[in-house]
């Protein structure tokens, strides 16, 4: 446990025990198949939403030795049937009713648009399929809980991005603030934002916004650091009104585009971050060259910064009073991929490996930023029921 942020008091502890046990009993029990000496196990996987993000997670689950890709389905057949050639996929459909009659699968890998993945989760898991779910895992967090119960009922397990627990760069200072490297933490700051995407509405649109598009990252982040939050207090507004969306013309925009939330992580640490669709970014969309700090943490003895966006990042810098210049850290990538995260699911469901992410923290993260637009709304303070296993990194 980190030695700057004790594990909550034992009367915290006991009125999220229930939530505890519900998500660890979720996650248990991974379906196993044995395979012959010598041969790797191969998950049957089935892919729904052939967009822009199934761009980058294919060639991943292609390249996976634990993953034999099945199907892929979306209400655009056409699109469907370009990934299934490009990835020599035999399967194609239009519907996810479809698909679950169709070819057998075992995990379902889910990148539509972020609406809908609350109900595709659901459908899959009562199919009796594990899901792994591009974020977030459900709009609300009685759908997101109701997702970990099912899965639990149903004996299969479920996953949701993001993945940055997994990158080396996080464990780096996950392992430097257990071993009391900055010495009393106490606050941290994140940002991540650009101009805005221009080629799917539903980033504007109720249920979208910046915040889980966006800000979702710096929240895992920052809670997989720091511990679960206990409340939060926001501030969100829309920036620019409208949107010119490639093929559909304006659209008026109904989420956040701009967002700043505060967290109280207990024992006095607190956290902040910005994230928003109006941030001119010199380095683009993706931010690949970024120097900056975007991600920060300063305690009694010393201070921290992530080089780079936490979900593709190119180092970590320490100072101390000993030392009090920052000095780089170049952290091995060692095959990190921010898509990696459906790859990392197969190999765990063949071989029964757990991974650091969990559903839990999805969960958690899930809430808080339903209760960052619960604080814009209502000018409060907002308490939050759930919690994670923490720490992340032992």
């Amino acid at each position: 446990m980190n030695s700057q942020n004790p594990s909550p008091s034992a009367a915290t502890h006991s009125t999220r025990r229930s939530f505890l046990q519900a998500a660890g009993a979720a996650l248990a029990s991974p379906i196993l198949v044995s395979a012959a000496a010598g041969e790797t196990r191969k998950i049957k996987v089935g892919l729904i939403g052939c967009g822009s993000v199934s761009r980058m997670y294919l060639p991943h689950l292609a390249a996976s030795p634990w993953v034999e890709l099945v199907s892929v389905c979306d209400i655009i057949p056409e699109r469907a049937q370009q990934q299934a050639d490009r990835f020599k996929v035999p399967h194609q459909y239009a519907s996810l009713d479809q698909m679950l009659a169709g070819a057998s699968f075992e995990l379902l890998v889910n990148t539509t648009d972020m609406q809908e993945h609350g109900r595709l989760n659901r459908q899959a898991i009562m199919a009796g399929k594990n899901v792994w779910s591009e974020k977030p895992m459900a709009t609300t967090v009685a759908d997101a809980q109701e997702l970990l119960d099912l899965a639990k009922t149903k004996g299969v397990r479920l996953w949701g991005a993001p993945t940055v627990v997994n990158s080396p760069a996080f464990q780096f200072m996950a392992k430097t603030l257990a071993a009391g490297g900055l010495g009393r933490v106490a606050a941290a700051h994140a940002h991540y934002g650009h101009e805005g995407p221009n080629w799917a509405a539903f980033f504007y649109q109720k249920n979208g916004g910046s915040l889980p598009d966006l800000g979702v990252y710096n929240l895992t982040t920052l809670t997989g650091l720091l511990g679960p939050a206990k409340s939060v207090v926001a501030m969100t507004s829309i920036v620019t009104p409208t949107r010119e969306i490639t093929g559909r013309g304006t659209v008026e925009v109904t989420e956040e585009d701009n967002a700043m939330i505060l967290l109280d992580h207990g024992q006095g640490v607190i956290s902040h971050i910005q994230c928003g669709f109006n941030y001119f970014n010199p380095h683009g969309h993706e931010g690949r060259n970024e120097q900056r700090h975007t991600l920060s943490i300063v305690g009694t003895q010393g201070a921290m910064g992530l080089v780079g966006y936490d979900w593709e990042p190119g180092g970590v810098e320490l100072a101390t009073p000993q030392n009090p210049e920052f000095k780089r850290f170049a952290i091995e990538q060692n095959g990190y991929r921010w898509e990696e995260g459906a790859s990392v699911a197969a190999e765990c469901l063949a071989t029964g490996r757990e991974p650091l992410f969990t559903a839990g923290h999805a969960v958690h993260v899930c809430e808080i930023m339903i209760a960052a637009r619960e604080s814009q709304a209502s000018g409060r303070r907002i308490p939050l029921q759930t919690t994670f296993q923490w720490p992340v990194v032992s």
